[in-house]
């Protein structure tokens, strides 16, 4: 569960982000940016001694945090 959360949190975090610089938020893409660094220097050390079936639990929190990622950022920007 740990693994799908961090990989959920992470593209979510890449996809809201995308949509920012697209965007021209500059200072939000900056903060954001640094919480990207933080959560991917955790999962590309864990990720990588992990086994298979850990590798399709961390993909498919990835797939759903592209999603969580985009309709997060047009939320957070129509407010």
């Amino acid at each position: 569960m740990i693994k799908f959360l961090l990989a959920w949190a992470q593209i979510s975090l890449i996809s809201f982000n995308t949509w920012q610089i697209a965007n021209q938020k500059i200072l939000g893409s900056i903060i954001v940016g640094f919480f990207i660094s933080i959560i991917w220097s955790f999962n590309v050390q864990d990720i990588s001694r992990s086994d298979l079936k850990d590798k399709i639990i961390y993909s498919i929190g990835a797939t759903i945090g592209v999603a969580t990622g985009i309709y997060g950022s047009k939320f957070v920007y129509t407010l």
